[in-house]
Parts: C-alpha cells; sequence; structure tokens
C-alpha cells in the first residue's frame, strides 16, 4: 500500500469552500461526462454517522476505458468501470474507490478542511504523515497536464467580480485573507503480482493532477457558485447528475461502448502477460493472481 499526504490551500474560507465544492465536483463530473464515458450518480442521500454527524452519501460509477493509460486499458474490458463511495461530514469526508473486475484495487481518501495555510502538521490526530510523503500542491504555479489548461482558469490572470480576489501572487499562501487548506490523505492498494508498484505510482499521478485540476477549477469558477445556498447548489447538482446520467445513458445505448477486447483470462503471473504490461517477471512468482477479462 502506498500512502501520500496531499495539501491544497485556496483563497477561500472552509465555509464558503462548502458549495464551492459541491458545484466544482458537478460541474467537472458533467464535463468528464462525454462517448459513453463520465460520471454516473448511482445514489445521492443523506447519511447520518454516530460520531460525525448528518451529511451524504453518494456512489457513483465513473466510466474511463479510453482514459487509461495502455498497459492498463490493452486488459481492461470496454465496459469497465470504477465505483466511488462518498461520505460527506463536511469539514471532514471519506471517499472510497473499488472495482469488481480487479478485486484487489483500493483506494481511500480521507479528507479534512482547516482554515489554514497548511500549517497543521497532524491534521488528522493520529501518526502524523512522513515528510517525505506529504505533497504540498499549489494551484498557482504547479503544472497541470495540458489539455486541462483554459486560460480562463489560469490564477495568474483571474480576478473574482463578486469579492474583488484575485489575481493570485507569488507567496499567495502567507498573504491571502480568507486561506484554508484541503487536506488530503491517499492510500492505494493494487495487491496484484508484478503490477502492484506500477499501478500505485500510476493512481498518485493521476490524483495529483486530479486535485490540482479540481481545486484550481473551484477557486477560478467562484463568481458562478459563490452565495449560492447549500438548497440551491444541491439543486444544481441534481439538475446535472440527471443530465449526466442520461446522456451516459444515450451514448451508451448508441454503441459507443464496444465489447471487451480479450474473451480470454490474463494471468498476471505468466511472462508473457507481464511483458505485455510492462512490468518484468519475476523468477519465482508467488501465489498466482488471475485478472478475468470480464466483469463479475
Amino acid at each position: 500500500m502506498l500512502m501520500k499526504e496531499y495539501r491544497i490551500c485556496m483563497p477561500l474560507s472552509v465555509e464558503e469552500y462548502r458549495i464551492g465544492q459541491l458545484y466544482m465536483i458537478s460541474k467537472h463530473s458533467h464535463e468528464q461526462s462525454s462517448d459513453g464515458e463520465g460520471v454516473e450518480v448511482i445514489c445521492n442521500e443523506p447519511h447520518a454517522h454516530p460520531q460525525h454527524g448528518p451529511g451524504q452519501y453518494t456512489e457513483k460509477r465513473i466510466h474511463l476505458s479510453s482514459k487509461l493509460p495502455s498497459w492498463i486499458s490493452m486488459f481492461v474490458p470496454r465496459i469497465f468501470y470504477i465505483i466511488e463511495k462518498a461520505w460527506n461530514f463536511y469539514p471532514y469526508t471519506i471517499t472510497e474507490f473499488t472495482c469488481s473486475f480487479v478485486p484487489k484495487f483500493h483506494i481511500r481518501i480521507e479528507t479534512k478542511f482547516e482554515d489554514n495555510n497548511g500549517s497543521n502538521l497532524n491534521v488528522f490526530g493520529d501518526t502524523p504523515t512522513p515528510k517525505e510523503n506529504v505533497i504540498q500542491l499549489d494551484i498557482l504555479n504547479d503544472p497541470i497536464p495540458e489539455k486541462h489548461y483554459k486560460s480562463k482558469e489560469d490564477l495568474n490572470t483571474w480576478v473574482s467580480a463578486k469579492t474583488g480576489r484575485g489575481p493570485l501572487q507569488a507567496g499567495w499562501q502567507n498573504q491571502s485573507h480568507p486561506i484554508m487548506c484541503s487536506y488530503k490523505r491517499v492510500e492505494c492498494s493494487f495487491e496484484v503480482y508484478g503490477l502492484q508498484g506500477k499501478v500505485e505510482d500510476f493512481v498518485h499521478r493521476t490524483v495529483h493532477d486530479i486535485l490540482l485540476v479540481g481545486h484550481r477549477q473551484a477557486v477560478a469558477w467562484m463568481d458562478e457558485w459563490h452565495g449560492m445556498s447549500l438548497e440551491e447548489v444541491r439543486q444544481f447538482e441534481k439538475q446535472l447528475q440527471e443530465q449526466t446520467n442520461n446522456n451516459l445513458k444515450s451514448k451508451q445505448s448508441l454503441g459507443y461502448v464496444s465489447t471487451p477486447r480479450f474473451t480470454r483470462s490474463v494471468s498476471v503471473s505468466d511472462e508473457v502477460s507481464l511483458k505485455k504490461m510492462g512490468a518484468a517477471p519475476a523468477s519465482s512468482p508467488p501465489n498466482p493472481v488471475r485478472l478475468n477479462s470480464t466483469p463479475e
């Protein structure tokens, strides 16, 4: 298992971001849903926890076959999807990702939001994350994948008409008021011989980019959501979820999702299969595991 803690500051208060987060996730999910792929919402309902109190539970299917790297997509069927389960007890959330196609794949993201600039060294109150596993993400200066860049979301030039905030400048984390930090402890586990390290590294690179882009957008879209009530943003969320689900079902019914590429099982202990996946086989693999080419 590979664990890292990401810290992302934003020129917002924790109370403001409660609305911004819901808006950003809904809009981003809707934008990513095209050609039969995207985020399908299965469940979104109130949920209570004995320790954290009232909150919201959501379950989604993330269809993303075409977005996988070639060394994964070569043995993953086109009907592949990941299940996301999230418990939102703001300002504390838990999100888990699993996949029935690969039962030993699991991601857990524990999040806490605080009104500071990332200075809390033990925000989760248990064992502090080792310094080498802490990653400070800068929404202003850190590079994002070129395909995600939009000039109107560039925080070097962004200005909020509603709040007067922006553009951000060097050292903004120590100068902005308000300021908050999103602390995310991400644990990734892929217990499949020969692929574990490669998959876990890939997941963290992907998480890094998603967090950076998503938090940039939450700030850049501020004038779209700032001032909305919780009831209003929940209604916005519901409308986009219905549109996204209808779009996915429509595309899939038209045949945008093709059949699996392999009809046989792929053994991750088999030397030929390992070479095709880009992993070097070891001399004596312990407890071989097999992945079926079609979902369970």
